[in-house]
């Protein structure tokens, strides 16, 4: 509704800030708008794959529990794992990965970018290129280096360590028949090189995460080969289910197509949310864009 010169335009202000009785017709009910808690967080993307971070430090109560509500995209904030960060001696953070169905990972090659973009937005940390961020991963501690920032996006290259590559193994259950190899990178993949992407993936992928072979689980990904540089992904992560993208998904499909003489190093990982660069030498290299998405509350 229009207002004119000398009408009363009252201020905003949320639910929660105690609204007088004589300021709002509800206002005695006000008490019932009021959350016991509420938890801030930032929202970032890594190619589409998203993460919610949050600082753990005095957040009661089950993080598990915690991570299931804020991750739920119908009545939380909608996100594929929460990265609850800690302070810590030798890093500029600890990050505690959760997955969105409540179960622990050792380390997202993108969620722990998106904890670097959220420390270098920090006005305690001024953007320079070649800066390094240090972040502690249940997969030991991993380096960030930013290359360049444009608006809320930032450009980091990670050092993700050794890649362990295991044997051939052959998967046959029900529909499924395919040979992968196991390869860690932080955490535990399972890599089909295939010629195309089977319109059964998502199916034959959950199906694959649960045979005995993989007693913890596995991430799965289906490689098709689209150059000497370059693949394309599918992607199906313990704990989500199909996602956009992964850092140590792109990394370990790099791995097994470099193994299996399908391409060379430096290899451009395409995912349904973006490309990544893979880089294999002394240990492997993850390049890529993170992007800080909004900041928030929520109450609980």
């Amino acid at each position: 509704m229009a207002t004119k010169p000398g009408d009363r335009i009252r201020p905003w202000r949320p639910l929660n800030q105690g609204i007088a009785n004589q300021d709002c017709p509800w206002g005695e009910h006000d008490e019932m708008t009021k959350p016991n808690m509420a938890i801030r967080f930032t929202k970032a993307s890594a190619c589409g794959n998203d993460f919610l971070i949050v600082a753990g430090t005095d957040i009661p109560g089950d993080l598990s529990d915690l991570t299931r509500r804020l991750c739920d995209r119908h009545n939380g904030v909608g996100a594929d794992g929460v990265e609850w960060m800690f302070p810590d001696p030798q890093a500029d953070a600890m990050a505690r990965l959760i997955n969105a169905d409540g179960s622990p990972a050792e380390i997202s090659g993108n969620g722990t970018r998106c904890v670097a973009a959220e420390i270098c937005s920090r006005g305690d940390h001024p953007l320079a290129p070649a800066r390094d961020i240090v972040v502690r991963t249940g997969a030991g501690l991993k380096t960030c280096r930013l290359l360049s920032v444009h608006g809320a996006t930032f450009e980091f290259e990670t050092g993700m360590g050794d890649a362990v590559v295991g044997a051939q193994c052959a998967i046959k259950s029900g529909p499924v028949s395919v040979t992968g190899i196991g390869i860690s990178t932080g955490n535990p993949h399972f890599v089909i090189l295939a010629d195309s992407f089977s319109a059964e993936w998502q199916r034959d992928a959950a199906i694959i995460q649960k045979q005995s072979a993989f007693p913890e689980g596995t991430n799965v990904e289906f490689v098709v080969v689209r150059g000497p540089h370059e693949i394309e992904i599918r992607l199906f992560e313990r704990g989500v289910g199909e996602t956009r993208s992964s850092g140590t998904g792109s990394c370990a499909a790099a791995v097994a197509a470099i193994v299996a003489q399908r391409v060379t190093s430096p290899v451009t990982v395409v995912a349904p949310g973006g490309a990544q660069t893979v880089n294999w030498n002394d240990q492997v290299y993850l390049r890529g864009s993170a992007t800080l998405i909004c900041k928030g509350e929520f109450f609980v």
